[in-house]
């Protein structure tokens, strides 16, 4: 059974691109879905990582089968089904950042009930890992994913949660009262600070960090660039990130969190392991895709010599 579980839903990315010679716009065909960018960090990092997801039974769904077998995770968990797509979204890049359009609706990820989570492989992981995504892609996934929770906990298994909130999947009010009971039933957690903002009402870090601390025991704030916010209910720190040269923002939180869980898995102290982590996010907005600038372990630890002091 693999070490890190992680649920929810896989996604066909197509990337904008700078705009050629030519004048036009192409899009670069890669993977998303948060919590497989976590899986595929992870297994990059070195852990052994799977997947629960349902796909469809379409060139999409073929894709994924390929990206996780090549990539050493896991899909023991994956279910193929024939009757509804895998979906599919796209990444354009503007002054503001990057903004995504999604075509999910009636996704087979959509669909996944709570009869579909496989108990048995969760009772044998040491991580589950879920986010705001897992939940609010239907009110079905959001019973699975609760499930899954309920699951891990009886059995003893420790649960990640990432915020990762999309107000185009739900009204802030059900996203924040379903966020937050996950987070409550987690051991640690990923908010984003402009996430945490809108789910909290909330500005400063500390504030947002004194704010999840009373609802789960480990809080990891991530602030882009900045880095992370690293707190338990005994010590916070700042764990500083790292200068690069950025170009696609897409995934970084993920691989961050994959990232973590790697490392803690491999018996890192938890400021070790954010500061690999900070570092494994800042090496993937090098590149386009939310999967493909990925690093590998080996490419971390390089760059963290370099970075030592």
């Amino acid at each position: 059974m693999p070490d890190i579980l992680c649920l929810g839903e896989p996604m066909l990315e197509y990337n904008q691109q700078p705009v050629g010679a030519d004048g036009r716009t192409l899009y670069l065909e890669g993977h998303g879905g948060d919590v497989s960018n976590a899986a595929i960090a992870a297994a990059r990092s070195g852990a052994d990582a799977g997947m629960i997801a349902h796909m469809g039974r379409d060139r999409p769904g073929e894709s994924f089968a390929q990206l996780w077998a090549l990539e050493g995770v896991d899909a023991t968990s994956v279910r193929v089904d024939p009757d509804a797509p895998t979906g599919i979204y796209f990444v354009s890049h503007g002054p503001q950042g990057h903004d995504f359009t999604f075509y999910r609706r009636g996704s087979a990820a959509s669909r996944m009930r709570a009869a579909d989570v496989p108990e048995e492989a969760i009772q044998g992981a040491r991580i589950l890992h879920l986010s705001g995504i897992s939940l609010g892609i239907s009110d079905t996934a959001c019973d699975a994913a609760f499930h899954a929770i309920q699951v891990a906990r009886k059995a003893g298994v420790t649960v990640s949660f990432d915020t990762n909130l999309r107000l185009r999947l739900w009204p802030l009010r059900r996203a924040s009262a379903c966020i937050h009971t996950a987070v409550g039933m987690s051991d640690l957690v990923f908010p984003s600070l402009d996430d945490a903002r809108l789910l909290t009402g909330l500005v400063e870090p500390e504030a947002i960090v004194d704010f999840y601390l009373k609802l789960c025991p480990l809080v990891l704030l991530k602030l882009g660039a900045a880095g992370l916010m690293v707190a338990s209910r005994e010590a916070r720190a700042h764990v500083p990130g790292f200068p690069v040269e950025a170009v696609d923002a897409t995934g970084a939180g993920d691989t961050l969190a994959g990232a973590f869980l790697a490392r803690a898995v491999a018996g890192d102290d938890i400021w070790q392991a954010a500061r690999y982590a900070n570092a494994a996010a800042a090496l993937s907005t090098t590149g386009y895709g939310a999967v493909a600038p990925i690093p590998t372990a080996a490419e971390v630890h390089a760059f963290l010599e370099v970075h030592r002091n």
